[in-house]
């Protein structure tokens, strides 16, 4: 997967890549060039005392030297452009795709871990591509070529490597073993904890009210060592590499001084040879250090890429049409012919045989207890799920054969939990409609009955949001987001149970403000309380997932057993009448 990921990311910058290659093969021949130049300046210019060849030989060392950092530069320059696009069109690839997620999905991968795929996986793999690119090419040839031209200069030592290049590859091995097991279960604790910080972090008002921040410490520091104790022992293998990287090489360089020593003191070899011949042992030993730094990213680089792969790989269940349709003859009409839902792996539909028609102009209500499934038949109009059997149609048009723009053009949702992104209000109420100006924004405030609180702002349209719109109550945040939904004008207004931290003052006052504005359009208002619907053309009432009853007010108080139950418990036989 991580070489898949690599590939298919990297490809784009191809003529990057071809820069990096022939800078660092330049770059890379010009540093083992230098220990020769190095050994000649020893042997022909210091041992002679020719100072000519000392200055010629330094000033192409010299020259030798500035375009090795020439090279070293402009390469580590490419090499950051190609990880940094690399990592970006990572994390767009990321983001579309988790946004075509339906609600299946994002539930089982959970919110949490998507965040951490989608920033801290995706940097793990952005850095190894990185190091790739700086190290990559340079690591084979520096090996490779310290190893050739210090045999060129004896090869009588060429023992020392047949002992120590064996010996440091089987240091990698051993540490990369035991690394990449301990990188898979750090990932998961990482999520772990990411998981549990935002739950607190998101229920915090819970965690007060409840008194509960003892056992919430205790869960976070439970979490928080999980994921301490796999670091530890990722980063004892980690720290116990270095000392026996240093261990094997300080002992083959002892190794050379000694022996080589003895072939210069029986006049076997020169002084300069040996100090080369030690300098390209010291680069065998640098090829391998950067060679280790790439094994120290591979193992937990490649836990991230298969969990990115695994998001990328998921086929989301909304699927838009090859071949959207963006217009209709007909506006403003909603139908439900004969729709069943169930929730993947559950034994029962959540929705049986639903079939109503809503025309324009008309207000549809639909009332049922706890569990009877009123969200999750709104949430079939947007395509926030599918139905499993049977129809729902927008304008006459099935909504899986709508273009997703086109659809959501349609309709204006407001959601059971009223959310507000960060922002303005101004950015929150053009959020469907960003051409809308202010004048039509403080119209659907009025509307709405949040002008009053909006103007008492000190910012005005301008007093900030932050995210999820905590800093104003929960009423104000619904009478905002039904705000939202009138700036866009919709030909289909979705109200999921938005009115219920209203008190029934403002929910009559913003009912009989409404009704003006949705006059052309059709209206569907899921709702608990009988206050907010008693008024609506039509009561579709639902039990267990079923339609139990339809019809206005007067008739289903009449005939309707369940309809009868939930005004019973509500309001008293003279309000019902």
């Amino acid at each position: 997967m991580l070489l898949r990921l690599l590939r298919t990311y990297l490809s784009p910058y191809k003529r990057w890549l071809a820069a990096i290659v022939v800078l660092q093969f330049v770059s890379t021949g010009a540093m083992l060039y230098l220990p020769t130049l190095n050994a000649d300046i020893i042997d022909r210019g210091i041992a002679q005392g020719d100072t000519g060849y000392i200055a010629t030989t330094g000033a192409w060392m010299l020259a030798v030297s500035v375009a090795q950092i020439i090279c070293s530069i402009c390469s580590s320059f490419f090499a950051s452009r190609s990880a940094t696009a690399f990592g970006r069109d990572l994390r767009r690839e990321l983001f579309h795709k988790i946004g075509g997620f339906g609600a299946f999905e994002v539930g089982r991968f959970g919110a949490p871990s998507l965040i951490t795929r989608t920033t801290n996986d995706a940097q793990q793999v952005q850095m190894l591509g990185y190091v790739l690119c700086a190290m990559a090419v340079q690591i084979p040839i520096m090996m490779i070529g310290a190893v050739f031209m210090a045999l060129r200069q004896d090869t009588h030592l060429a023992w020392l490597f047949a002992v120590l290049i064996p010996a440091l590859f089987l240091t990698v091995a051993l540490i990369a073993t035991r690394m990449i097991p301990n990188f898979s279960r750090l990932q998961a604790r990482l999520d772990n904890v990411n998981r549990v910080l935002r739950e607190q972090i998101t229920g915090i008002r819970v965690v007060r009210a409840f008194v509960r921040e003892p056992q919430e410490r205790a869960r976070f520091e439970a979490a928080n060592d999980e994921l301490t104790d796999v670091s530890i022992r990722a980063g004892r293998w980690l720290v116990t590499f270095f000392p026996l990287m240093m261990l094997i090489v300080n002992i083959a360089s002892v190794g050379v001084i000694w022996f080589g020593g003895h072939r210069v003191d029986a006049g076997e070899m020169q002084v300069g040879p040996l100090t080369a011949f030690l300098a390209y042992l010291m680069q065998v030993m640098m090829s391998v250090m950067m060679g280790t730094f790439v094994f120290m990213q591979v193992p937990r680089s490649s836990v991230c890429a298969d969990r990115i792969s695994e998001v990328l790989a998921t086929e989301a269940s909304i699927v838009p049409p090859a071949d959207g349709i963006s217009t209709s003859a007909l506006h403003g009409e909603l139908a439900f012919q004969g729709v069943d839902f169930t929730y993947p792996g559950a034994e029962q539909p959540v929705l049986t045989d639903i079939t109503f028609t809503a025309g324009r102009g008309q207000t549809i209500a639909i009332i049922g207890s706890t569990g009877a499934g009123k969200s999750t038949l709104v949430n079939l109009v947007p395509r926030l799920f599918d139905a499993t059997a049977g129809s729902v149609l927008v304008d006459g048009v099935d909504v899986r054969a709508w273009e997703p723009d086109a659809l959501g053009g349609r309709l204006g949702l407001v959601p059971q939990k009223a959310f507000l992104f960060s922002g303005t209000i101004r950015s929150n109420l053009r959020y469907g409609r960003p051409d809308a100006t202010d004048e039509e924004i403080w119209h659907a405030l009025d509307v709405a009955q949040a002008g009053d609180f909006v103007r008492a702002l000190e910012d005005g349209l301008d007093a900030p949001v932050v995210q999820g719109g905590t800093n104003f109550s929960g009423g104000q945040r619904q009478r905002l987001a039904i705000a939202r939904a009138v700036v866009r004008r919709p030909e289909i207004y979705l109200f999921d149970d938005s009115f219920s931290a209203l008190d029934l003052a403002t929910d009559a006052r913003l009912r009989a403000a409404l009704k003006p504005e949705t006059a052309e359009a059709c209206v569907v208002i899921v709702a608990q309380r009988v206050s907010t619907i008693r008024d609506a053309d039509l009561i579709v009432v639902l039990d267990d997932g079923r339609i139990v009853g339809r019809g206005t007010h007067p008739e289903l108080l009449a005939d309707n057993p369940t309809y009868q139950e939930i005004v019973g418990s509500q309001l008293s036989a003279e309000e019902a009448a």
